[in-house]
């Protein structure tokens, strides 16, 4: 690891290394910003279908998660809304 102190000539080993990881990020950064609108085109897709787009991000959300976290926030949801008098 480099330490802060280090000086990071422009032609140096360091600097290259430096500039394949930022360049890196950022060709990662570029896919991440083409899916997310492929997504959001999944989204409006559904949407102009008749589905709620609110609802399936909630659906994905959920399937994202452990079965055994889901059922247990569930499960803590529902005691929660009982004890406002929400069902």
């Amino acid at each position: 690891m480099i330490r802060a102190e280090a000086s990071i000539g422009h032609n140096s080993q360091a600097a290259a290394e430096l500039r394949s990881f930022v360049e890196r990020i950022e060709t990662v950064e570029g896919e991440i910003k083409e899916k997310n609108a492929d997504k959001s085109d999944i989204y409006s897709e559904a949407k102009s279908r008749g589905y709620d787009a609110a609802t399936i991000k909630k659906v994905v959300a959920l399937r994202r998660k452990d079965p055994a976290a889901r059922a247990e926030a569930e499960a803590l949801l529902d005691a929660y809304m009982t004890a406002l008098g929400m069902v």
